[in-house]
């Protein structure tokens, strides 16, 4: 079985987002909460807690979100229901075309995250790192707003 370090961010990311209950609490967090998904998840990733590489990690994240990930997510959204005259098929198949480009934005944003950090290894359960609760907190503050405790404690269980 590969480590996480192992792994890359992306491919740990995807592994986690699999696991029962974390898709809707990071869309809780994200959306209820005003949390970036990407950042909470590359804080735990890379087991970090530094205030000056977080406070790094979302100013790119901020500026990544307005200039490109909110306005995917938003045409996204916008084409879910349909919209006469537009054939439903077609305009499924340009949603899925947008869905895609948004995955696609969002591993940049944790790959580029992740150099940030120097390219540090991905936690290892016998390394005895931060634990997943301090990672989250400590970015979910660097963001601007923390995000509640509750919230981040959920996600944080189903992470470990």
């Amino acid at each position: 079985m590969e480590t996480w370090a192992e792994m890359g961010v992306w491919a740990w990311a995807l592994e986690v987002y699999g696991r029962p209950g974390v898709p809707h609490a990071t869309l809780k967090l994200q959306d209820a909460h005003g949390q970036n998904t990407s950042l909470l998840l590359w804080a735990v990733y890379a087991e970090v807690t530094d205030r000056g590489l977080l406070a790094e990690a979302a100013r790119a994240a901020r500026a990544w979100d307005e200039a490109v990930l909110v306005p995917l997510r938003e045409a996204r959204r916008a084409l879910k229901p349909p919209l006469p005259p537009f054939p439903d098929d077609s305009r499924e198949a340009l949603r899925e075309q947008v869905k895609r480009l948004e995955l696609d934005a969002e591993r940049l944003l944790l790959e580029t995250l992740d150099c940030l950090a120097g390219a540090a290894p991905g936690p290892e359960p016998e390394r005895g790192g931060c634990r997943p609760l301090d990672a989250l907190t400590a970015a979910s503050e660097a963001w601007g707003s923390a995000g509640p405790t509750t919230a981040l404690a959920e996600l944080a269980t189903l992470l470990e």
